[in-house]
């Protein structure tokens, strides 16, 4: 056990990320102070950069250090195909894939009344905005295949089938209860062929 603040510190700024307990987060903390000063700075600086210069895509609430995303401003898209999932990673495994070639809305999220997250908080208002700007055709929903992730896609196909457009839903070759970000890019890619 240490007697510094400073190490207790970095092992309880460890701590927030997700899946690291205490033992991971030592052992971190201690790699990185003697192992690798070099790497601990190059850390601390690309979290300083990454916390001040990264926010939200006016369009696709994806992550950018620019007002509009370069998927939102590449004319080469196809602006008739929306693709609506949960979070950044789950848009980079769709990229991945190289299977799709469309616009995206990226809700930072998912419905769950037991945490308190409802359709205001994930900005669904924008969503449908977004969707019916007369361009987009078609919206894919590429929520996860969990419980809150059904009970987001159906939220979200009620809403824009009230608004007159018909959703499209990925096929159910990603496995029930996964997280797109594990799926292999196959299986993505599949899914995406198959969406019905």
């Amino acid at each position: 056990m240490t007697d510094t603040n400073a190490v207790d510190a970095l092992v309880q700024a460890l701590k927030r990320l997700p899946g690291v307990g205490v033992k991971s987060a030592q052992r971190m903390a201690f790699h990185l102070l003697q192992h690798d000063r070099p790497g601990a700075q190059l850390l601390a600086q690309a979290l300083l950069h990454a916390s001040t210069q990264v926010r939200h895509c006016e369009r696709c609430h994806t992550f950018t250090e620019q007002a509009v995303c370069v998927s939102c401003l590449d004319p080469r898209r196809d602006h008739s195909q929306l693709c609506v999932v949960e979070t950044p990673a789950d848009q980079a495994a769709m990229e991945r894939t190289g299977a799709y070639k469309g616009l995206y809305f990226v809700l930072m999220g998912k419905l769950s009344p037991l945490d308190g997250v409802g359709p205001h908080d994930l900005g669904l208002k924008k969503l449908f905005e977004r969707a019916c700007d007369g361009l987009v055709q078609e919206v894919i929903l590429a929520t996860n295949f969990t419980a809150e992730g059904e009970a987001t896609a159906y939220v979200i196909a009620e809403g824009l089938k009230a608004r007159g457009l018909k959703p499209t839903r990925l096929a159910r070759g990603v496995p029930v209860g996964s997280e797109l970000e594990y799926v292999d890019l196959g299986t993505i890619a599949h899914a995406l062929v198959d969406r019905r």
